[in-house]
């Protein structure tokens, strides 16, 4: 991690070998959460979900202040369902407080805004088992969280893992709340997951459209990023393998890291433009 200096996104397309495990794997995220949106609600300005105001650190503050104070409480009531469901969504509005968006449509995370996801993820695995019934408003922020989150993956095995509880996290929603919107994300996230999954979510996506038109709309964004996830699949295989043979010539193993001085973000290059 690169300190408590702001922490950018797919969009800011610098070298090394980190910033290419990012630009591979959030170059398509881009295309999810933008294409999603602006399908079901059309022209959604995502910079609408963070801040771009100069009080980001007090509001982040003061979620973070109560977040400390429902843990207090959850040293005296561990496992409480209720107050995990709080705990989550606070840390996870004080992360979003201190996340800004450029005029560009540029996205800076900064590091401190990074740790409180990750404390909401973890938070969100102990509510899912404190739970039989997770709360579909809880998840529906939850899985822009995890996307926001898995952009601090350096290997493709821990990118997946987090796009997986996006997904997993997204079904929730849809099993409660079924919408054109829950299923067209649904089919997003699940084509880096299970592509089979992600077809049925599009056919359920396309029974509640309202018209051809909009069937072919669905039909023709949802074709066009299935394009970006098998890309996306097709070079962390390439970087598995290059992996591989990098450990049977005694390198040291890993779970599929970009190697150093490949430029794998191909066609995905500009989307954040």
């Amino acid at each position: 991690m690169a300190g408590k200096n702001e922490h950018r996104m797919l969009f800011d397309l610098r070298g090394g070998r980190r910033g290419k495990v990012v630009k591979v794997v959030y170059a398509v995220l881009a295309v999810l959460m933008g294409l999603s949106l602006f399908l079901v609600v059309g022209g959604f300005n995502i910079a609408e979900l963070f801040s771009s105001s100069s009080g980001t650190g007090e509001a982040a503050k003061a979620y973070e202040e109560q977040a400390e104070r429902i843990e207090a409480k959850l040293v005296k009531d561990p496992g409480e369902p209720d107050l995990l469901k709080s705990l989550t969504r606070t840390q996870i509005n004080a992360g979003n407080a201190q996340v800004t968006v450029e005029p560009s449509g540029r996205t800076q995370v900064p590091a401190d805004a990074a740790q409180d996801y990750q404390k909401a993820y973890q938070s969100w695995s102990e509510y899912l088992k404190a739970t039989d019934k997770p709360d579909p408003g809880l998840a529906l922020l939850v899985g822009p969280m995890l996307v926001q989150l898995a952009e601090l993956s350096t290997t493709y095995e821990q990118a997946d893992s987090r796009i997986e509880s996006a997904t997993e996290a997204q079904q929730i929603v849809t099993a409660q709340r079924p919408s054109l919107n829950a299923w067209t994300t649904l089919a997003f996230y699940a084509y880096f997951t299970d592509p089979e999954l992600a077809e049925e979510a599009r056919a359920e996506a396309k029974k509640l459209a309202n018209n051809k038109s909009e069937r072919e709309a669905i039909d023709k964004q949802l074709d066009e990023f299935k394009k970006n996830s098998d890309r996306y699949r097709s070079e962390k295989v390439k970087a598995e393998k290059a992996e591989e043979a990098a450990e049977k010539g005694g390198g040291a193993g890993g779970t599929g890291t970009i190697p150093s001085g490949e430029n794998p973000l191909g066609g995905f290059g500009g989307l954040g433009e």
